[in-house]
């Protein structure tokens, strides 16, 4: 199928750029994670040029998608990465604008300044 043929149906961005410049965050092996695990008509290991994951800028991952494809995956995947990687208690996955998510970490500081008041 050429590329003229191929209709573009939305482009989602990860933004990592904050714990990847704090060192706790690989995106070189979140990268390699999107492309083991996203499946295309059920199956995993099967992007061909369907979907297209690549590295833009400093800490942020483009996946382009040619074929009907939900962003709510997209974070749904990433959530998964983050607990495989012990991350889900220090990070989490926020929706900043329509297909742009970023991982930002929780605020912990305001959380125990509640607790003390108690």
């Amino acid at each position: 199928m050429d590329s003229v043929g191929i209709r573009h149906y939305g482009t989602f961005t990860i933004n990592a750029s904050q714990p990847v410049s704090d060192k706790i965050f690989d995106l070189s092996a979140f990268e390699k994670f999107l492309h083991d695990r996203i499946k295309v008509e059920g199956r995993v290991g099967n992007l061909g040029d369907k979907v297209v994951i690549s590295q833009v800028g400093d800490g942020k991952i483009e996946v382009v998608s040619h074929i009907p494809f939900s962003g709510r995956y997209l974070k749904y995947l990433t959530k998964k990465y983050l607990k495989k990687q012990q991350l889900r208690d220090w990070l989490r996955v926020v929706a900043t604008s329509k297909g742009v998510y970023e991982l930002r970490f929780y605020n912990v500081a305001s959380e125990e300044a509640d607790e003390d008041e108690e």
